[in-house]
């Protein structure tokens, strides 16, 4: 932890949340129930999040160690990555990406053309068995956000 002008400062995503926020979760009901069912699903499932392609969150079961907002823009940066990556190596589109730490997994699936879905869990996992109900899940949530209705655009 570094210090700027006498404070401490914080990693951006392990940022406690202030216990009275708003988040995304009511504003995508049926985003949230997905990830609440793959977590259910999936043992040492320790979090997930969905977030658009510009790094804004659209949703979050994530625990309350990881702040929502700077791990969706986090999460936005390593997908732009593994675009590039994926359409120099083979000029073609990016699925998924796996990363595996000292202490577990951060697995981060295409969710269609506008989001992704980025699935936490322990070091213990099935690997196997997170990508059988992980990949499902984000086809789930890319059908859910291209059925809502656009947002207006503005002149």
């Amino acid at each position: 932890m570094r210090e700027r002008s006498g404070k401490p400062i914080e990693r951006l995503t392990k940022v406690p949340r202030p216990a009275m926020t708003v988040t995304a979760r009511t504003l995508e009901p049926d985003v949230m129930t997905e990830l609440r069912t793959l977590r259910a699903r999936v043992p040492h499932l320790t979090g997930s999040l969905v977030a658009s392609v510009d790094g804004l969150l659209i949703a979050d079961d994530l625990p309350p160690s990881v702040e929502p907002s700077g791990m969706a823009a986090v999460t936005a940066s390593g997908l732009s990555l593994a675009h590039r990556i994926a359409q120099t190596a083979h000029g073609g589109a990016f699925h998924e990406v796996v990363i595996r730490g000292v202490d577990g997994y951060v697995v981060t699936y295409s969710a269609g053309p506008a989001a992704s879905l980025t699935v936490l869990a322990e070091a213990g996992v099935n690997v196997g068995r997170l990508h059988l109900e992980a990949r499902p899940t984000a086809r789930g949530i890319a059908a859910h956000l291209a059925a809502r209705p656009a947002a207006p655009h503005r002149a």
